[in-house]
């Protein structure tokens, strides 16, 4: 008899475990907003070397879920002074720059000089530090490396 409760006890500890309170709620998606500044990096690919050029400038992006985004800072070079809407859910931010000429939707279209923070960007947020990249034609990245001011 002492073998069967032997036996027994484990699978009444198996079935005793789905009875336990578990947390399955995911960790809330935090947004970003407010001003941040740092690096924008475009880094290309040049195909006859096969050697990452890199070039650099220091924005400030403020961002506010009501009104929008404005890009200033460093926007003699690299990066276009711009504003618009923006749109994010944890994985990927969409900027809408309204300042980009009618019909444009790359980030740096052959008729502008500068770089537009616009389109769809991959992104981190931890409340602190602001990351996002996105590619073009495979041989150029936009990256910004942002902190919370």
């Amino acid at each position: 008899m002492k073998r069967n409760i032997s036996y027994l006890f484990p699978l009444l500890l198996l079935f005793a475990t789905g009875c336990f309170k578990s947390n399955t709620n995911p960790n809330p998606v935090v947004l970003p907003s407010g001003t941040f500044s740092g690096p924008f990096v475009v880094i290309h690919l040049n195909s006859l070397t096969g050697k990452q050029d890199t070039s650099t400038a220091n924005v400030i992006l403020t961002m506010s879920l009501t009104t929008g985004y404005s890009v200033t800072g460093d926007t003699s070079t690299l990066q276009a002074g711009s504003k618009g809407s923006y749109v994010a859910d944890g994985q990927y931010i969409s900027f809408t720059d309204q300042t980009l000429p009618a019909g444009t939707t790359v980030v740096k279209p052959p008729n502008v000089k500068k770089n537009h923070l616009n389109g769809l960007y991959q992104y981190v947020y931890d409340g602190t530090n602001f990351q996002f990249y996105s590619t073009s034609a495979d041989t150029i990245g936009y990256t910004y490396v942002l902190k919370k001011n």
